[in-house]
């Protein structure tokens, strides 16, 4: 039995759907755990003047300094949303989505399901990129706050979809003996992205540019749409049908 499951470390589709359900899975319970800190570290704080007791948001730091004030820009802003109001929304959309997308699989191939999901998924991280640079630019971030909710609720959907497209996609491409061992590999390797996707914003948070780690997760979406469309889709491909 053991011999059986060892085999598929030399399936070249193994590999293949290992990359693809890292975006799905891993980028989910990714984006699940930095969900509630990006809300705290883009809308938790304001930048301004202090000066003469009295704090004032917005300006430039330059201009608060002549005229003799204090410039602080990690001020606890006195309109931030509640982040324990909407950080559960997004683990909640996502596995509720993920039934529907192995049914959605059944009917049109879980390919095919994954493919319009990927088109879905990299245009809204670019989207979250812009609009994260952006709101990092504002006197008053929490303008933008529900535009980033419901990005960030489509990067769940599309996510949780395609959890549900790739499952459907392993149970077809490979044999019973072989799909049980693929799909707990694959989920296994994706499961890093609760400590990798939220590592690489705190990262980028320091740096200062939160939004560079949206454009990086949407390159690598890229790659995953052009692995799945060689393998699975275009005409001629290995495996059609699946």
């Amino acid at each position: 039995r053991v011999k059986k499951q060892i085999v598929i470390f030399k399936r070249k589709h193994t590999y293949v759907m290992t990359w693809l359900y890292i975006m799905c899975f891993g980028s989910f319970i990714g984006y699940s755990g930095s969900f509630p800190k990006l809300i705290t570290d883009l809308f938790g704080y304001v930048k301004g003047c202090e000066l003469d007791g009295e704090f004032t948001i917005g300006g430039s730091q330059s201009a608060c300094e002549n005229d003799g004030g204090i410039w602080d820009d990690s001020r606890t802003n006195p309109n931030a949303p509640n982040v324990f109001a909407f950080a559960w929304m997004g683990a909640a959309v996502g596995s509720l989505i993920r039934p529907i997308g192995g049914t959605l699989s059944d009917k049109f191939g879980g390919a095919k399901v994954t493919m319009v999901a990927i088109i879905w998924c990299t245009a809204a991280a670019f989207a979250q990129g812009i609009l994260v640079n952006r709101t990092r630019q504002l006197d008053r971030p929490e303008a933008n706050f529900g535009w980033f909710v419901f990005i960030q609720l489509n990067l769940f959907l599309c996510t949780g979809t395609m959890n549900g497209s790739t499952f459907r996609t392993i149970g077809v491409l490979f044999p019973p003996e072989e799909s049980g061992p693929v799909l707990g590999w694959s989920s296994a390797i994706a499961s890093y992205g609760a400590f990798i996707i939220p590592a690489m914003f705190g990262i980028a948070i320091k740096a200062g540019a939160p939004e560079f780690t949206f454009y990086g997760l949407g390159g690598y979406y890229v790659t995953c749409a052009i692995l799945n469309f060689w393998y699975y889709i275009r005409p001629g491909c290995e495996k059609p049908g699946v």
